[in-house]
């Protein structure tokens, strides 16, 4: 998941705490989620010294091709949607119609 939505080790276990669908995917519960250390040394390492990082991109790539699309790499926005007042710079008003 790291991967593919381009996350860095500490944005990756925000998004487990904040996301119940990556926890889901991964298998994992809150309370027993990787730190970002973790996440570096145990994960991150152990892929990349094992050549085991590129393996779930040609996996997923095989099962999208068929269907037509592509995974290169991607990633997370928050959008928060919060409360603003309106506008009042185009407000009409009649009585400054000459």
């Amino acid at each position: 998941m790291q991967l593919f939505d381009n996350l860095s080790d500490s944005a990756m276990e925000d998004a487990l705490y904040e996301i119940e669908s990556m926890r889901h995917f991964a298998g994992l519960k809150l309370g027993r989620l990787p730190d970002e250390t973790t996440i570096l040394n145990l994960l991150r390492h152990f892929l990349e010294q094992h050549g085991l990082s590129k393996a779930p991109f040609k996996e997923v790539n095989k099962h999208l091709e068929k269907n037509g699309l592509m995974l290169r790499e991607g990633s997370i926005g928050d959008a928060t949607i919060i409360t603003a007042p309106s506008s009042t710079k185009n407000t009409y008003e009649p009585s400054r119609i000459q």
